[in-house]
């Protein structure tokens, strides 16, 4: 019996392609995948005030690092859209994953599960529902203490000896549904939170088979994710990236 899965990610060339490269490497059954949808978020920041944010996230010499990077993505195309069509995948690009066009569009497709890899849209009750077994994301943040934006960075601010890898249900909260799956991933000595980032997306990709492996044997051991005992971490300020770097961490 067939198992029909659908992705709905972003297209960043910096670390979530490098979690799609090793998915597609090792996935068993590749003829699940019945497509990846390309969401990107319209309206909330223009390119001027992203860019900032990044300036002040970064500094001025990583800055400049990161944009010698993207050019060089930018020159070899090094998307995930192309990663995805050189798979023989379906590629949908959407502005709104809750619109009544997207919603039919993939109740056609007899979803059995939804898997969300740094969607930056949110997901609404409707769209949370269409799959036979729901929708999944995975967070690399140990739930429920660290909900929110870069849970690495906040995972290495407060001196953790490791970060975790969080699979869990998807429902209208952030960060907020049943845990189905957590790995502790130790912190290297010396390690950039560039690297850290990188590495734990591979981890991440075969964590994410293993529970797609459980929803489709049924074994689905969830446990709760309380929101009285976690907190929200919005974007890292220039503030928080000067005290990161003071306690002896580094970005890049």
């Amino acid at each position: 019996m067939s198992f029909n899965i659908l992705f709905i990610t972003q297209d960043d060339p910096f670390y979530v392609r490098t979690f799609f490269e090793e998915l597609f490497r090792i996935y068993p059954d590749p003829e699940e995948v019945k497509g990846v949808v390309i969401a990107q978020a319209m309206g909330k920041k223009s390119m001027f005030q992203l860019a900032r944010q990044m300036y002040d996230f970064y500094g001025a010499v990583d800055f400049l690092k990161m944009g010698l990077r993207y050019a060089v993505y930018k020159m070899m195309n090094n998307s995930i859209s192309k990663l995805c069509a050189e798979s023989g995948l379906q590629v949908m690009h959407e502005t709104d994953i809750n619109s009544r066009l997207f919603l039919n569009k993939i109740k056609a497709m007899n979803l059995d599960l939804i898997v969300s890899v740094a969607s930056p849209l949110i997901f609404k009750k409707e769209l949370i529902k269409i799959p036979r077994h729901g929708c999944i994301n995975i967070h690399s943040g140990k739930l429920p203490r660290y909900r929110g934006m870069l849970p690495n960075f906040w995972q290495m601010y407060h001196g953790e000896k490791s970060i975790g890898i969080t699979i869990h249900e998807i429902n209208p909260e952030i960060d907020d549904g049943r845990i189905l799956l957590q790995k502790d991933v130790a912190i290297l000595a010396g390690e950039t939170l560039d690297f850290l980032i990188k590495r734990t997306k591979k981890i991440g990709a075969r964590l994410m088979i293993e529970a797609i492996n459980r929803v489709k044997s049924g074994d689905m051991q969830y446990r709760q994710n309380p929101v009285s005992e976690g907190s929200y971490f919005s974007f890292p300020t220039r503030k928080d990236v000067q005290e990161f770097k003071r306690r002896g961490k580094k970005i890049m």
